[in-house]
């Protein structure tokens, strides 16, 4: 995608299918003449005409309502065209095809996925972090999460992320101008107090990086892989979880050949639950495919749940399943079946409720599938290790580029404090990593962004927005 064509766009703004209402949209610099001229009238800005769509040969294609937005006081920054009409794709199409046909003297061509938010962006309508929250809202998957990317693209996360700019740039401005005059002598660093406006700066940099955790979370999940032996409850499980039957459930060993993947919300945070092959031994074509799925599987997840029967929780395959398991993933041991156990179950199926400082990566939850009894204790473990704390909400919602962004201009701000502690020896030093915390801060926003990484997050929109 190029990042400075100014050639006329257009687009199906609407999601493809059938509906009451499909939406045109047309953006470029002086589209006035040109849409007058299709509409066959004058249009007044920021008013819905309606009309009839007619074809270049006279005849009626639809009717509808058409609205012209001139630039810059548009969502591009340039002149929009909206024609909305019937949602059927033959007429959306046939529409599309006679604007394309008659725009060809302007070279109006079709708009690449996330170009119109592009323009925004480059028209300065949207920074990067606002823009990303446009699709950010079009994919929520939950009310908190729709909130969230609300906030984002209102400007909540890029004001966060200007304030902390703002604060290292005059720090930068006050060591900046001590370099240029050495010959004053100032100490810098004890009369402007520049190590500890560092530290206000870095601790409320950490406030916002906290935030943007809970706000990655939001947006993007958790990706929990279900592993196990046959006939350990798996898809039992995760049909409790789900609150649903998603997942063929019988007393024969080997039933599940191949994942089995559901989204799931635990208080607004969306996990990606996916239900694998059981791990055995087999002559089985086709469940031994399933089995190497499941490993494959395994090595992706954020977070694994070993599921073993409750009633043997000694058993030397599950040893075997350990010793196998990724190193460095976080694995919930999980014994299932609880109610089957004589006696003591619901005390075993609590265990574990109140020990809230019980490491995650080596816990022990006891559960079962059936019953319900223990899957509060294990939601509240998926939160726990996600990141994220119950009963609160994110105020805008990140992406993993962001949080690498706030992380890096820490480490920046980190190393500036190493230097002050050097006095004034090594200002320049503590001069450039401030300059390096600044553009990290920067790459969040879009201030400064390479064409490739632009190119990169705006292919991921849909076409027409």
């Amino acid at each position: 995608m190029s990042a400075f064509s100014s050639d006329p766009i257009i687009a199906i703004a609407t999601a493809p299918g059938r509906g009451g209402i499909g939406v045109i949209r047309v953006s470029g610099p002086d589209l006035r003449a040109w849409a007058d001229a299709l509409c066959g009238q004058a249009l007044r800005p920021r008013h819905a005409h309606y009309l009839p769509f007619r074809h270049r040969d006279g005849d009626v294609m639809d009717e509808g309502l058409a609205l012209f937005f001139p630039g810059p006081h548009s969502y591009t920054g340039e002149d929009v065209l909206e024609l909305q009409g019937h949602g059927g794709p033959a007429v959306l199409r046939r529409v599309l095809d006679d604007c394309l046909a008659r725009g060809a003297g302007i070279g109006l061509r079709l708009a690449q996925p996330g170009e119109f938010t592009q323009r925004a962006f480059l028209n300065d309508r949207l920074d990067l972090a606002q823009a990303e929250a446009v699709a950010d809202l079009i994919e929520a998957s939950s009310t908190a999460a729709a909130r969230s990317a609300m906030a984002s693209l209102s400007g909540a996360f890029s004001a966060e992320v200007d304030a902390l700019s703002e604060r290292i740039v005059q720090l930068r401005m006050l060591v900046e101008a001590t370099l240029d005059f050495p010959e004053e002598e100032i100490d810098f660093l004890e009369k402007y107090q520049a190590a500890e406006r560092l530290d206000t700066v870095t601790a409320a940099l950490d406030g916002v990086l906290r935030t943007a955790r809970q706000g990655m979370v939001l947006r993007e999940g958790l990706h929990v892989v279900l592993a196990g032996q046959p006939n350990v409850g798996k898809s039992s499980l995760l049909n409790a979880l789900a609150g649903e039957d998603v997942a063929i459930v019988t007393p024969i060993a080997g039933t599940t050949r191949d994942r089995v993947i559901q989204q799931i919300h635990i208080d607004g945070i969306p996990l990606h639950i996916v239900d694998t092959a059981g791990l055995r031994d087999t002559d089985d074509t086709v469940e031994r495919i399933g089995i190497e799925r499941s490993w494959a599987e395994i090595a992706r997840a954020q977070v694994i749940l070993h599921l073993q029967d409750a009633r043997h929780p000694d058993d030397p395959l599950d040893a075997e399943i350990v010793r196998r398991l990724p190193a460095g993933t976080p694995v919930l041991r999980v014994l299932n079946k609880v109610d089957l156990l004589s006696g003591g179950s619901d005390l075993r199926a609590a265990r574990g409720a109140d020990d809230q400082d019980m490491p995650a990566a080596s816990e022990e939850i006891q559960v079962s599938a059936r019953t319900g009894a223990g899957l509060d204790v294990l939601r509240a473990r998926l939160l726990r290790i996600a990141g994220w704390t119950p009963g609160t909400e994110s105020p805008w919602l990140a992406r993993e580029r962001h949080v690498q962004a706030l992380e890096a201009a820490r480490e920046h701000l980190l190393l500036a404090r190493e230097h002050a502690s050097h006095s004034d020896q090594v200002l320049d030093l503590f001069a450039e990593e401030l300059r390096l915390a600044h553009e990290s801060l920067c790459e969040i926003t879009g201030q400064f962004t390479s064409d490739d990484l632009l190119g990169e997050i705006f292919s991921r929109f849909c076409i027409g927005k």
